[in-house]
């Protein structure tokens, strides 16, 4: 099935030359949908092609968890969740970024959700020795992956991995990504340093970003979690700005829009197995402010978790 695909599309970019059609934005179309094609059918482990991808999300609840972050209500920007690995121990984190909301150099860990509710018993880990070193986090796109944090390097178009247990950083470039606020998550309202976005679901780490090839669409590869290295990447038509926040389930990549303060909607999906987008979805659920800075799904418990202007919310997701 794989093979017939990639070679209709081929053939259909080769008729275009044939026949002296040279429209641009159809070529570029063509081209997009042979490389999506391409990488769904390359060779990957066996349990990348879960069964869930199947399932497209139907409902999210409202919020199951809203509790302001640790620090102060001013740390607008961030990252909160459960450590992403199914088989791993129960640990939940919080990323609150400083420095003009742009940086952070440390990450706060619980060891159970009771200390995280009561904000007690918590361990900061230092990513870097200070927010302006080559290895701190820049933007809340950071996940945390089996006790390993992932995360846009400073000032660079870069993806690092700081693993806690051994303090170990490994980084990989990201050829083409848009960064210092080119390719924002914006829609509503632009929310600097969105650049780079990492999730992580039961199938992989992934890291969302725009490139100018690519028209300043979104782009959505696959990182080998031990490596760092890039495996597959795909391109979508949806403009990185036109989009709030984004999250991926079961390879699944999920983007909301702002419809006012107190309500988000999920209004897209793009699947990597098929490479198909859908751009029919309404899935509404609630917030308590207007501005959001992380989101990401949990294959653990299957929620989402958001922060929204200084505050912690998750939410249960139903297929």
């Amino acid at each position: 099935m794989c093979s017939f695909q990639v070679t209709k599309a081929k053939k259909d970019a080769q008729n275009m030359y044939k026949n002296n059609v040279f429209n641009l934005e159809t070529m570029k179309s063509k081209l997009r949908d042979l490389n999506n094609r391409v990488q769904t059918c390359k060779t990957i482990p066996e349990d990348f092609r879960s069964t869930c991808h199947q399932r497209i999300m139907s409902r999210i609840s409202s919020p199951v968890v809203t509790k302001l972050n640790s620090v102060s209500k001013s740390y607008i920007s961030g990252a909160w969740g459960r450590d992403a690995k199914r088989d791993g121990k129960e640990r939940y984190w919080e990323h609150c970024l400083v420095s003009g909301n742009q940086h952070g150099n440390t990450i706060r860990m619980y060891n159970s959700y009771e200390d995280f509710m009561a904000s007690k018993n918590y361990k900061d880990e230092y990513i870097a020795s200070s927010y302006s070193h080559k290895n701190a986090v820049q933007g809340s796109g950071t996940i945390l992956y089996e006790n390993t944090v992932f995360y846009q390097c400073y000032g660079t178009a870069e993806i690092c991995s700081f693993n806690i247990t051994t303090q170990a950083t490994k980084r990989v470039q990201l050829p083409g990504a848009g960064i210092e606020n080119k390719f924002p998550f914006c829609y509503y309202s632009c929310r600097d340093w969105t650049d780079i976005d990492l999730e992580a679901d039961q199938d992989a780490v992934w890291v969302i970003y725009a490139t100018e090839e690519n028209n300043g669409n979104i782009v959505v590869s696959r990182l080998d979690q031990l490596s760092l290295n890039v495996t597959h990447t795909w391109k979508t038509r949806l403009f990185k700005r036109s989009v709030t926040s984004t999250f991926m389930v079961c390879g699944v990549l999920y983007a909301t829009r702002f419809v006012n303060t107190y309500q988000e909607e999920v209004f897209y999906a793009f699947d990597t197995t098929t490479g198909q987008e859908v751009n029919t979805l309404s899935l509404p659920f609630e917030k308590v402010s207007a501005g959001i800075a992380n989101l990401n799904y949990n294959p653990v418990d299957r929620r989402l978790y958001m922060y929204n202007d200084g505050y912690l919310l998750a939410y249960d997701t139903f297929n």
